[in-house]
């Protein structure tokens, strides 16, 4: 039986490194799909006897022990599209199948040294404008580390954080964790990047957006404890759920 709707969970958490030892501690939250930057490559994942494996697998990146990964630990199976623009590197655009329930994923770590136009949140805003027919199909979503917020608009002339999410917006596509804790950008109540892991420097980075006909079957969207994750990594993963109640 193909997963539906009624019970996905999408999880984004930035690892920073060595999936492979930190594994057990995010699948005990069941992702149905999970995206991973700072992911070691696929022939580096030696699990555990008892660690659930992965049904599918897609890796990008050029360091063997620091690329993005998306898994999927379910039915669902992914094909990255034909369209795929490898100049934006670390957005990957995804057509995630199984059977009965289709949608596009666009994996994202915006992270691109190589572009000395902005390696961050103008990767983000360069994609959404190159992918703009496959943002206006329905049941999108775009996840990951955005390596961005609204307080450092300043920094990106017109490419800013607060220009992405109205670009998205305007497709009716709106960030998860916003709609369901009633937050606004730039003032979130809860970080998922602890610089250096130190609790005194909080940011909220990274984000799962989804497309209106999503919005309504959003179940829960959990970002991740201080005290446990920064053990493992400087981010705290985002957690949604989506169903049909």
């Amino acid at each position: 039986m193909c997963d539906t709707l009624d019970n996905m969970r999408i999880i984004t958490w930035n690892c920073n490194m060595a999936y492979r030892k930190k594994a057990d501690f995010i699948l005990t939250h069941k992702p149905d799909i999970l995206i991973v930057p700072e992911c070691e490559h696929p022939d580096k994942l030696l699990f555990s006897v008892d660690t659930p494996k992965p049904t599918d697998v897609l890796w990008f990146g050029k360091n063997q022990n620091k690329g993005l990964a998306i898994f999927s630990y379910s039915d669902y199976r992914f094909k990255v599209l034909d369209d795929h623009n490898q100049d934006l590197k670390m957005i990957i655009p995804i057509a995630v199948t199984c059977g009965q329930f289709d949608f596009n994923l666009f994996a994202v770590w915006a992270n691109n040294p190589a572009d000395r136009e902005g390696q961050y949140i103008e990767q983000v805003w360069k994609a959404i404008h190159y992918y703009d027919s496959l943002l206006a199909s329905t049941k999108t979503v775009l996840v990951g580390d955005f390596n961005s917020n609204k307080i450092w608009d300043r920094q990106h002339r017109e490419k800013t954080h607060s220009s992405v999410v109205q670009l998205l917006e305007d497709k009716g596509i709106f960030s998860t964790y916003h709609l369901y804790h009633k937050q606004a950008q730039g003032t979130e109540e809860h970080p998922t990047l602890y610089m250096y892991r130190h609790k005194d420097k909080p940011y909220h980075i990274d984000y799962c957006f989804v497309s209106a006909d999503m919005v309504e079957k959003i179940k829960s969207v959990e970002i991740g404890d201080y005290d446990f994750w920064t053990k493992y990594s400087d981010h705290v993963p985002v957690i949604v759920t989506f169903n049909d109640e």
